[in-house]
């Protein structure tokens, strides 16, 4: 079970500060082994491929839900069969608990 996919923002008592590297680094076993942290340590991303425009919407509007559930939003760039994911927590300036929660919760919709 992943333990990301069954925690909510909400739950996460955080100070607010970004995670350091090497915390992220820890937390990137618990997500699908396409997702990549940026040189900096400060965001996550994910490129996605679907068969169709269909399923790249399905998949976004899915997310969407997510994400305002959690209230805590992704960057995202898409087209016809593709959707590219970016997690940061802008107020951090870097990542924390949150991004990796909706990292895992976006493995789980795809």
């Amino acid at each position: 079970m992943n333990h990301l996919k069954d925690m909510h923002c909400s739950e996460c008592h955080d100070s607010g500060e970004a995670l350091t590297i090497d915390q992220a680094q820890a937390l990137m076993g618990q997500l699908d082994p396409d997702w990549r942290l940026a040189d900096d340590g400060k965001s996550l991303r994910r490129a996605l491929r679907f068969d169709d425009f269909y399923r790249t919407m399905s998949f976004v509007n899915a997310l969407a839900h997510v994400a305002n559930t959690e209230d805590h939003h992704p960057d995202l760039e898409l087209g016809y069969n593709y959707c590219n994911l970016q997690f940061s927590t802008h107020d951090a300036g870097g990542l924390t608990v949150r991004d990796f929660i909706c990292a895992a919760k976006a493995d789980a919709l795809a």
